[in-house]
């Protein structure tokens, strides 16, 4: 092997997992196994470096489009390592150091065209014992955040679900000894699941890692000494961050000096998370609401590098200015507030922009020119911020004094603007670092030079000003190089390969001075140096080299001088996107008729001209408002009846769209609210079969039911739409009347259940918190009209004929339907429930036969007997006689 080659493969074998970029000039080559899957996934030619028995398969990209190519290779599922060269090819060396800079996988990902700015992009960790670590992290943030809770792999999902990493890390030993565990984790997330050594998710490795990060000696102030799992699980991201990302983001050609320790130090803080205040949001509420996506357009595959869905609230409620405005107002929706004090400050907040329409467009003017800080910062602190990452920032930092100009209010200051005032600082000490050192328009490459002002470095300036004058020698040597050879064709040039030359037409080839030297032969030409031209380009060659490498140094002392006020910039970045949501919520408050909802600790629930916030924006007719009131006492159940197509499904979703709206600390659409603060909102709506995970409708829908049945309180919202269609009409009927009445003897929760079992309506009888609602529809001869409306009362109709006939069933099936329907209702069901479509002797009507069988069971000859006997009256032979005609009615029925 080359000495190249033998360089090659011992980084190699340190990566084995990784495709390795391996860095040549202004190539990034792949060798081996990695070139032929390179070719493969990415479709770029395989080659190979010798055509002798010791062929070496090659594939290579450009450095400059790398990002392209790792992007693609990440979304097949492979990790990239980035082996860069660490010192100049001019060294003096026959082979130049090299070594692996970063690993990039889907969590680490940090490069801008791969990231959607508008959405996180987590990495998170994972421990299972006697309790539950979770940790996630945004490294293009430096977001870090912990939590742990009671061993349940459901709340684990859940949470995951919510946080939808793009890549999740896990000890080995859940792959080996509890495999049912990460096949459940699995299944519903779009996550890259890593195995790490079980020794990272040790606590007294983690937290002896996160101490060292830190720099403390202890965990206190971060509110997380006294977590166990949650520590763990945080101590192993930052094992894996340390072996992912070992040094800076160089550029080619640095030196090892300039490999810094501490590229992660933006990452200054580990928060704990606790459910404690928030509106608990389940996997299958997230997926039901349609919150970030339809369920039409994904059901669980929302990924970090895909824009939000058309359709779902995320989609409504999203006018934020920045991608730091978007990325928090996603963990509004995902973890609404159940605190009401913080509820309510929010909510001024909306209020105060809401009202003054002109200081809210031009805040968001402000905004819309602002650059993401949080992605910025944290390109500081990595070391990957270029000459134009500054002067963005100085640009949003200049602005800041016009924003807080337009948040002084005349006549009170709200809590929520009075801190977010207070944290907007304008950093002018770190804005003078940088517009002294930087000029206003740098290249786009950092290692063209350029970017650092006249006047700022003396030794620069002089030796820029070599570079000028050797250019102007050039000049002035073809000149008079002409005016002594006669030659007026004669040109100086200039190329990689041989430096300046002299370049003269074969016609002039006897004006040819002796002292000229002859380098190059071209078909009509011939160039030549010259001792004088070849000492000018060594010295602005030189010159020129120490120039740009002086630059170099130079932004780095501005960008470690940055390093210093990374904690206001996340400070600052903070207040902005709290600020960028508060606007957009009142955007979207004012365009659309919001009202302020009012949030208490009651247990009502009172909607005056509800709408959804989703259909009113989607749909080309006008949406019908309807109103709600559910409370503790009178109306705590509310039972919908009503044809499919009516307007059920919309009604009982728009109800947890607000109540969820609203504990965002945002107005709601509709002309009145009272929201009574909801701790958890449930749901079980439609029927999708999960058959890849071995569950069929009616085991999906059970398990729904459970889920809500076994963890719902006085304070849940739970809405049910159809419960038991997956069985048999009976047992369905029997299931959902059992579980309403256990809802509404133990649970006491908020609930609405839309239903076609029209017997259902019969427990607002003998339930006094049990009231009964339809949709109403208008009959028209054959047609129905959805009025959209919903009016007190049950019905006992489904119009279920009109409503295939809508879809679009053939003529023939709908009329053939017809007939069979009023052939059932004339003539009945026999005792086993069959159609008795010829006639029968023992029929019942359809609706006595469900009454019959939820509330007794058939009168038996035995038994009406018995009933009608006087025992009293009678002698002992007459007795004897009735006992006698018992015992033939009984053995004539088992004939």
């Amino acid at each position: 092997m080359t000495p190249l080659m033998q360089q090659y493969q011992a980084i190699k074998n340190k990566y084995p997992q990784e495709i390795l970029f391996f860095r040549l000039g202004d190539f990034y080559e792949m060798f081996y196994d990695d070139a032929k899957t390179a070719s493969r996934v990415l479709g770029i030619t395989l080659t190979s470096r010798f055509k002798d028995e010791k062929t070496v398969p090659m594939a290579g990209v450009p450095y400059h489009s790398a990002t392209t190519y790792i992007n693609r290779l990440l979304k097949t599922g492979f990790r990239v390592a980035i082996c860069e060269q660490t010192e100049p090819a001019d060294a003096g060396k026959e082979l130049v150091d090299r070594s692996v800079i970063r690993v990039i996988t889907p969590g680490t990902v940090l490069e801008d065209n791969i990231l959607n700015s508008r959405a996180p992009n987590f990495l998170c960790a994972l421990t299972v014992g006697d309790t539950i670590g979770l940790s996630w992290i945004d490294l293009s943030t430096g977001e870090f955040k912990a939590q742990e809770f009671p061993n349940n792999i459901n709340r684990l999902i859940d949470e995951l679900r919510r946080i939808n990493p793009a890549e999740c890390l896990v000890p080995e030993y859940l792959a080996d000894q509890k495999p049912e565990i990460l096949t459940a984790l699995k299944n519903g997330l779009s996550a890259t699941f890593t195995s790490a050594n079980d020794w990272t998710f040790e606590y007294t490795n983690a937290y002896k890692t996160l101490l060292e990060h830190f720099h403390t000696s202890n965990l206190a102030g971060f509110g997380c000494e006294g977590l166990k799992s949650g520590i763990a699980s945080a101590g192993a991201i930052m094992q894996y961050l340390h072996h992912t990302q070992p040094s800076h983001n160089l550029q080619p050609g640095t030196t090892k000096l300039e490999i810094m320790h501490g590229a992660l130090k933006y990452i200054t803080k580990l928060e704990r998370y606790t459910a404690d205040n928030r509106l608990y949001l389940d996997r299958t509420t997230q997926v039901s609401l349609e919150l970030l996506n339809t369920i039409s357009s994904q059901r669980y595959s929302t990924t970090n590098m895909e824009e939000t869905g058309y359709g779902s609230l995320f989609w409504v409620l999203d006018k934020t200015q920045s991608g730091m405005g978007a990325r928090l107002l996603r963990d509004w929706l995902l973890s609404p507030l159940t605190d009401i004090s913080r509820i309510k400050q929010r909510q001024q907040g909306v209020g105060v922009f809401v009202q003054d329409m002109t200081r809210r467009k031009d805040l968001q003017k402000e905004l819309k020119n602002c650059v993401d800080i949080e992605r910025v910062t944290a390109k500081i602190g990595s070391g990957r911020a270029n000459p134009r990452d500054m002067l963005a920032l100085r640009k949003t930092l200049q602005r800041i004094p016009l924003i807080k100009s337009r948040l002084v209010l005349q006549d009170k200051t709200y809590d929520i603007i009075k801190d977010i005032f207070t944290r907007l600082d304008p950093l002018e000490p770190l804005q003078k670092i940088i517009a002294t050192a930087l000029v206003d328009d740098p290249p786009l490459e950092i290692t063209e030079g350029g970017f650092i002002r006249d006047g700022y470095n003396p030794e620069l300036d002089k030796l820029r000003s070599m570079c000028r004058e050797g250019m102007d020698f050039i000049a002035r040597f073809q000149a008079e190089e002409i005016k002594r050879t006669g030659i007026n064709s004669l040109k100086v040039g200039y190329n990689q390969v041989f430096g300046y030359y002299i370049e003269i037409t074969n016609v002039h080839q006897t004006k040819i001075p002796a002292n000229y030297t002859r380098k190059q032969t071209l078909k009509n030409a011939e160039r030549y140096i010259t001792p004088e031209l070849k000492d000018y380009e060594t010295q602005v060659l030189h010159a020129r080299e120490r120039s740009q490498k002086m630059e170099y140094e130079i932004f780095l002392k501005v960008r470690q001088g940055a390093e210093k006020y990374i904690v206001q910039l996340q400070n600052i970045a903070s207040a902005i996107a709290q600020l960028d949501c508060l606007l957009s919520l009142a955007q979207v408050a004012a365009e659309n008729n919001y009202c302020a909802p009012v949030v208490d600790d009651s247990l009502v629930i009172k909607i005056i001209e509800g709408r959804h916030p989703v259909l009113e924006r989607i749909l080309e007719e006008k949406f019908i408002p309807n109103d709600i009131l559910l409370d503790n006492e009178q109306q705590r159940i509310i039972i919908l009846t009503g044809p499919n197509m009516a307007g059920k499904s919309t009604y009982i979703r728009q109800v947890a769209l607000i109540v969820l709206m609203a504990q965002m600390g945002g107005f709601v659409p509709a002309r009145e609210a009272v929201i009574g603060v909801v701790d958890r909102i449930f749901t079980r709506v439609g029927a999708s079969d999960e058959l890849t995970r071995g569950a069929s409708t009616f085991m999906v829908e059970m398990n729904e039911t459970a889920n809500i049945l076994n963890n719902a309180t006085t304070r849940s919202l739970i809405i049910l739409d159809e419960i038991g269609r997956g069985t048999s009409t009976f047992d369905g009927v029997s299931i959902a009347w059992a579980v309403t009445e256990y809802i509404h003897d133990r649970l006491g929760s908020r609930t609405l259940f839309a239903t076609h079992y029209h017997e259902l309506t019969e427990l607002s009888l003998i339930l006094p918190a049990v009231k009964n609602y339809h949709i109403a529809v208008r009959e028209w001869g054959e047609k129905i009209i959805f009025t959209r409306k919903i009016v007190s009362g049950g019905t006992d109709k489904s119009y279920g004929i009109h409503v295939a006939r809508l879809a679009g069933l053939p003529q023939d099936t709908v009329k053939r339907a017809r007939q069979i329907l009023n052939q059932l209702e004339k003539q009945g069901f026999d005792l086993q429930g069959k159609p008795l479509l010829d006639g029968g002797a023992h029929k019942l009507k359809a609706n006595e036969l469900n009454q019959l069988a939820l509330f007794s069971t058939l009168p038996h000859p035995v038994a009406e007997a018995l009933k009608g006997l006087d025992v009293n009256a009678l002698t002992p032979l007459q007795a004897l006689e009735k006992l006698a005609e018992i015992k033939k009615l009984l053995d004539k029925e088992s004939n």
